[in-house]
């Protein structure tokens, strides 16, 4: 296959299986809501969660992580690493920028671990038990997120990962991290809410 068309279909591909809305249609479907109207504005689990509760949110949580898996086995499909790391990439990008919800979405964290279980089991866990210590000492998921998106790549590292691996750590971190610009803000202002808490803020 050229290399132009399977770049091609690891940037489609990856991205639009990354776009698809889980959060918006969960709460569609289930709450008969639009969960861009609610709390944070967030498609993503956490928001589903403050909004809808533990159901909706696990469903959504799975379903979002399987997209990540879904971009590492089509790049695995295509036959090199990079491929693999270019899906996911993508794949990150599109459920925060979902073209079907006017370039809106998640945070990408669901995502990024179902990217990160199939690409490399070991530092998926370990980077999920980073965010597990984070959540238990603050009860703040995006503080937890945060957490986790600098530890990735340090473990990606230390577990002697592949190179492709190791850069998609760094750029998926990076990318969550300004994805939560506003929670940054809010943690530093004191006024992030914490598990448990309703949302007392417009989205």
């Amino acid at each position: 296959m050229p290399a132009l068309l399977t770049a091609l279909l690891a940037v489609l591909g990856g991205y639009l299986l990354g776009s698809i809305p889980t959060g918006y249609w969960v709460g569609r479907w289930w709450g008969g809501i639009d969960i861009r109207q609610q709390g944070s504005g967030s498609t993503g689990a956490t928001n589903v969660l403050r909004t809808l509760g533990k159901g909706p949110a696990l469903l959504v949580l799975l379903v979002d992580a399987a997209k990540g898996a879904a971009a590492v086995a089509l790049g695995s499909a295509l036959g090199s690493p990079w491929w693999v790391v270019l899906a996911a990439f993508l794949a990150v990008i599109g459920h925060s920028r979902s073209c079907w919800l006017g370039f809106r979405g998640g945070k990408s964290v669901a995502t990024s671990l179902g990217i990160l279980l199939a690409m490399a089991w070991p530092v998926a866990l370990t980077t999920f038990g980073v965010w597990l210590l984070g959540l238990a000492l603050t009860r703040i998921v995006s503080f937890s997120s945060l957490l986790a998106a600098v530890a990735a790549p340090v473990v990606m590292w230390a577990t002697a990962q592949p190179l492709p691996y190791l850069l998609f750590a760094l750029a998926g971190g990076v990318y969550v991290i300004g994805a939560h610009r506003r929670n940054i803000e809010r943690l530093l202002a004191g006024s992030e809410p914490r598990i448990g808490q309703k949302w007392t803020q417009s989205p």
